[in-house]
């Protein structure tokens, strides 16, 4: 299978995969970010699918059939989101429908969304952790493919509670990546 990681941030899962040896065809960013650095450190192309509105004017569909092109012409398989900041719509979904991968700081279905970690915190539960799954239209709301349980510290802030989730995930989400690869299907 041919994979892509599509990013938006600092690189840390997208440094975790490549530094494991997965095989990454490219990686594509919808911002000039730490993500770039890290691809190009380890030779990998960098494709920049620049998102150049956060307002209402931003047309949603037009930068997803643009990624799709960019995904098709690299004959992907396999569309990894590490951290990617841009929520894509039908066409994306459509294009590689069940074969998106994402990763999420809860313990899917509680906490979706962008504020997991300080929900999870503001709700008081005593345990979190991270969710790997499929990507669909409906946010954080596709098919789990693996957990883990991250307990939450009495001190913890939102930073040293994702800080912890984030050296789980980077694990776990190498290892059903390797899974996947390994079947030669997400499911």
């Amino acid at each position: 299978m041919r994979v892509a990681v599509l990013a938006s941030g600092s690189g840390t899962i997208l440094e975790a995969i490549l530094t494991d040896g997965l095989a990454v065809e490219v990686v594509v960013l919808d911002r000039h970010c730490g993500a770039g650095d890290v691809a190009t450190r380890h030779e990998v192309p960098v494709l920049v699918v620049e998102r150049t509105s956060y307002g209402a004017d931003f047309d949603r569909d037009a930068y997803s059939a643009q990624i799709v092109e960019v995904l098709r012409s690299h004959q992907i398989d396999l569309v990894v989101l590490a951290g990617f900041g841009t929520i894509f719509s039908a066409p994306v979904f459509d294009a590689f429908a069940g074969r998106i991968v994402n990763t999420h700081p809860a313990l899917l279905p509680s906490f979706k969304g962008w504020h997991a970690v300080a929900d999870a915190l503001a709700y008081g539960v005593k345990v979190t952790g991270c969710t790997v799954h499929v990507a669909t239209a409906d946010v954080d709301a596709g098919p789990i493919l693996a957990q883990e349980a991250v307990a939450v510290l009495p001190d913890d802030t939102v930073e040293s509670l994702h800080e912890r989730i984030k050296t789980v995930e980077r694990r776990l989400y190498v290892t059903t990546i390797h899974e996947i690869l390994e079947r030669g299907s997400v499911q």
